[in-house]
């Protein structure tokens, strides 16, 4: 689980540096967007995230990838990345959230990362999560996992001053969130589905004046999950995640992580603490950033980057102009 750190915290270099590595597997991957190729576009982020990452003058472990060890060359669960030199720190990351959604060319198509100081960020198998998240401004425990989903959804009502009927959830667009999709619009709330990408739906939640989202709710990836929690870390929300260990493999997996109990709710500053940087770039346009943008004389990034210490949120556009360092 995640704990606290006798660290004094990130360099605060480190905020910066991290730009680089979300820019180049955007672009990376941008490359092949709407061209039907998942697998590869996948691991051409992969490739350009891992070399930009060993760049970095830090002892970096994964702790949450993109698989474990044995489905190498994906960055995987445990894999050492960087210099060997500077701050010990966790990582979670996703070279491209949403990769049917680039090989398609729909919206909100990222490169993902977050770093923490040693021992912050929940160390968990590859598995599903069962997730709910708000953005902030909410009293505390507002939304539970313990909950029902109409209990969820008129406790934000209620914290909001509105009726159900002006929320909308956003949950991801699968047959396992049939009944979930049913009881939510039991209470009148709007439900804007998405095909993939959660991390941004989780995102999403914390500026519903213009996404429209309000809570994020459902079934999807642990790697995710953890990015999710990282990012409202630094912006500020609500998160609850449960692992989907469901069968015996998941349980003895998550045992060798030291998860012991399979049903255990992990609470926001259980799946990120302390110090934590988080950063993503557009692979393709979206409700939280514009994909990458080629012309013959430059390439264009649009990147949110965050620090939970301070609780600044950049957004950086970038205008490259060497584009042979992207070759």
């Amino acid at each position: 689980m995640a704990k606290s750190s006798d660290n004094s915290g990130l360099d605060r270099i480190l905020t910066l540096e991290i730009v680089r590595v979300t820019e180049r597997a955007a672009v990376a991957a941008a490359r092949l967007r709407g061209r039907g190729d998942e697998k590869d576009a996948d691991q051409v982020a992969v490739d350009a995230m891992r070399k930009e990452l060993n760049r970095l003058p830090i002892a970096g472990t994964v702790v949450i990838g993109e698989g474990e060890r044995d489905e190498a060359p994906m960055l995987y669960i445990g894999e050492e990345v960087g210099t060997g030199k500077g701050s010990k720190v966790d990582i979670a990351l996703d070279p491209l959230e949403g990769t049917t959604i680039c090989a398609k060319n729909l919206p909100n198509s990222l490169a993902v990362i977050a770093m923490a100081e040693k021992g912050s960020l929940l160390y968990a198998p590859d598995v599903y999560m069962e997730k709910i998240a708000i953005g902030p401004g909410y009293p505390d425990n507002t939304v539970s996992l313990t909950k029902t989903p109409v209990e969820n959804i008129k406790a934000v009502a209620d914290a909001k001053g509105v009726e159900t009927k002006d929320v909308t959830a956003c949950i991801l667009d699968r047959p396992r969130h049939a009944r979930l999709i049913e009881e939510v619009r039991s209470t009148g709330a709007a439900i804007r589905l998405i095909g993939d990408g959660d991390v941004a739906g989780v995102i999403h939640t914390t500026n519903p004046e213009e996404t429209g989202i309000d809570i994020y709710l459902g079934i999807g990836g642990a790697p995710e999950g953890v990015l999710a929690a990282a990012a409202l870390r630094c912006i500020g929300g609500q998160m609850e995640g449960r692992l989907q260990l469901n069968t015996e493999e998941k349980i003895a997996r998550a045992k060798t992580m030291g998860i012991d109990d399979p049903d255990r709710i992990y609470k926001l500053e259980e799946m990120a603490s302390g110090d934590v940087v988080f950063s993503a770039t557009g692979v393709t346009d979206g409700n939280l950033l514009s994909g990458v943008r080629f012309s013959k004389s430059a390439i264009v990034t649009h990147t949110i980057v965050m620090r939970s210490s301070s609780r600044t949120v950049r957004e950086i556009i970038a205008r490259h102009q060497d584009l042979g360092k992207f070759d």
